[in-house]
């Protein structure tokens, strides 16, 4: 089977399975679990899924082992038991083919990153354990029928891993890496680069999995081709959202299958999905597959049409909203130079985020000349997506120093309660003084997935415990000494899901401090003034969300993958016919324009997101609205 899994892939293209943490958390298990013990332990329900993917279609069996080198078992005290638990893998994914009566079926070996954050600056005895760690996994799974290593967001040590496979097995290898939003690998390395790499270092097959989704996914394996290896694509489902307390993938199957059959057309040879994917998901991939045997390859038709604990919002306890003895609460339109606009005339927010790297003069001239043109205050995420970046307080200062006034975001995955107490009056003495309070998104969609999130508050408890802040006080109501005077911000979803459950949420962001709403870009009218006549009785500034759509393909994937956004087909309809590059671009412009105008009697202000720092686009939006 191993030497002829090569032949079939020249031969046809391959459709693997979906997510396994996905299946087992649906099914009960927790993540404070580890799931690669339940090779052993719940060995028939490991079964099962194997068996349902392959009814779904599925013709490659990923093991459950994804984290089964002794360093990530040495978390839960298993790093004694690597062989026991990768052959376990094994033999259950090929006690699944058999039972399930497939005709043909491979079991691939599942290798994901040794668990440590970063390899920079390890000795070479931490290097050469953790080469020794994936030498030691590669072996236990050597009855496999080829080996897949993914998820690697670092060059160093994909290549280690590499190695180490080579030396203990002669299985064929995948290899497969995540790249972050700006489609570059941890260190920067592209996808042109990275293909390259995995060719040099001895991969059979080469390929892109996990990221932000199936468009994601494609852009990466659009530039990874040049090698002539074949390609392999394990898209997420989209990017997940918290629901009750879960984090959900929003990418739906039908939408999963178009791409999969466009990843299929490119020439991809191995299609299945990663976090968040589904039997279902697989089932339109293998019929993606199966549609291009049909076609044959020539054929050129049209497209077809995890989860974290719940942040503890209640667990800043402030026992009196009274001001401390001798503080005084500073009104609101007395906090900073946008306070004092709020109700006064239209203000504008552009976000420029800090930058990936130790640089911030491009950001810095940016928000420069955006003042210089009518902006009145430059929004700076916080790890936007979950990125390894500078952190915001440093853009913030020196922001500040250049004239410039800043709007900070606040989120509560990195930080403790003290790290946030922390934080956020070192902002203060600094001189911020806008906050905009976010829960955050959650490290799986980032550089780093396997760094800890803390989330011991949601946005709702950090909005409390900066009120507290602003009353003298510290989270558990003892006296500051002093008080904070920021303006508070929070988000708001007006084409979230479920909306009586955003609309409820939001009715506690209010209740725990908030004092300006920002919306997520909004491309319906009809969806943006239900939101404001629902929010209207609680009298409070709103500044829409716009986001410039640069192309149909950005349009495709803000619809169809990002949480809380709903580009209407009308909209969608008009990228498409605009074309791409410049045109449109233009277009973007004008419909963002359009939704803007639409609603600027009724808003406080705008907080234009532009996409891929083309800066001039949020001008252009502006440009006579003010």
């Amino acid at each position: 089977m191993a030497e002829r899994f090569l032949d079939a892939l020249r031969d046809r293209p391959l459709v693997a399975d979906g997510a396994m943490g996905t299946q087992l958390y649906e099914r009960g298990v927790l993540y404070t679990q580890n799931y690669e013990e339940l090779c052993v332990s719940r060995a028939e329900l490991v079964k099962s899924i194997h068996k349902d993917y392959l009814r779904a279609g599925a013709s490659v069996i990923e093991t459950n082992t994804f984290g089964a080198n002794r360093i990530r078992l040495g978390r839960f005290n298993l790093d004694k038991r690597v062989k026991e638990l990768n052959e376990a893998g094994v033999r259950i994914a090929r006690e699944a083919v058999a039972e399930s009566g497939v005709a043909s079926a491979w079991v691939a070996g599942n290798i994901g990153p040794s668990g440590l954050h970063t390899l920079k600056g390890a000795t070479a005895k931490e290097l050469m354990d953790v080469r020794a760690a994936f030498e030691e996994q590669a072996a236990a799974l050597g009855a496999a029928d080829l080996l897949v290593i993914e998820t690697m967001r670092s060059p160093e040590e994909l290549r280690i891993a590499l190695e180490a496979v080579r030396a203990a097995t002669t299985l064929p290898v995948v290899a497969m890496v995540s790249f972050d939003a700006f489609g570059t690998m941890a260190d920067g390395t592209t996808p042109e680069a990275m293909s390259d790499r995995l060719a040099h270092w001895g991969a059979d097959v080469i390929g892109v999995n996990c990221g932000d989704g199936p468009a994601g996914v494609f852009d990466a394996i659009e530039r990874m081709r040049a090698t002539g290896l074949p390609l392999a694509a394990m898209p997420n489902a989209g990017i997940p959202r918290r629901i009750e307390g879960r984090f959900l993938y929003m990418a739906n199957p039908e939408y999963f299958g178009v791409y999969a059959r466009r990843l299929i057309r490119l020439g991809v040879r191995l299609v299945g999905g990663c976090c968040g994917t589904t039997m279902d998901h697989i089932r339109r991939a293998a019929n993606a597959a199966r549609m291009h045997a049909h076609d044959g390859p020539g054929a050129d038709r049209a497209d077809d049409g995890g989860a974290v604990r719940e942040p503890n919002d209640a667990s800043v306890v402030v026992t009196s909203l009274e001001p401390a003895p001798g503080a005084r609460v500073v009104p609101l339109a007395e906090r900073s130079g946008l306070a004092s606009k709020l109700g006064k005339q239209f203000v504008v927010s552009v976000e420029v985020n800090p930058p990936a790297g130790m640089d911030a003069a491009r950001a810095v001239a940016a928000a420069k000349n955006l003042v210089a043109h009518g902006v009145d205050v430059i929004n700076i995420a916080d790890g936007p997506r979950a990125s390894a970046r500078m952190g915001n307080v440093a853009l913030a200062v020196r922001l500040l120093e250049a004239g410039v006034e800043p709007l900070l975001h606040v989120c509560c995955r990195d930080r403790n309660t003290l790290g946030l107490v922390g934080h956020v009056m070192g902002a203060h003495e600094l001189g911020v003084r806008n906050l905009v309070i976010i829960t955050g998104d959650p490290p799986k969609m980032g550089d780093y997935p396997d760094c800890t999130a803390v989330y011991d508050l949601d946005s709702i408890g950090l909005l409390r415990l900066v009120r507290a802040l602003n009353h003298g006080r510290d989270p558990g109501g003892k006296a500051l000494g002093g008080v904070t005077s920021f303006v508070m911000a929070t988000g708001a979803e007006p084409a979230a899901m479920d909306y009586p459950r955003e609309m409820a949420r939001l009715k506690r962001k209010l209740d725990a401090g908030a004092e300006l709403l920002m919306t997520q870009p909004v491309y319906d009218p009809a969806v943006l003034e239900r939101f404001l006549d629902d929010v209207a009785p609680y009298d409070v500034p709103v500044l829409v969300g716009i986001l410039p759509l640069a192309s149909h393909r950005n349009a495709e994937f803000l619809h169809n993958e990002v949480p809380g956004m709903r580009v209407p087909d009308a909209v969608r309809e008009r990228m498409r016919s605009a074309g791409s590059g410049p045109q449109a671009r233009k277009e973007g412009v004008a419909i963002a324009r359009e939704m803007l105008l639409a609603v600027r009697h009724r808003v406080a202000g705008a907080y234009v997101m532009p996409p891929l720092e083309r800066w001039e686009m949020a001008l252009e939006v502006i440009d006579g609205v003010k």
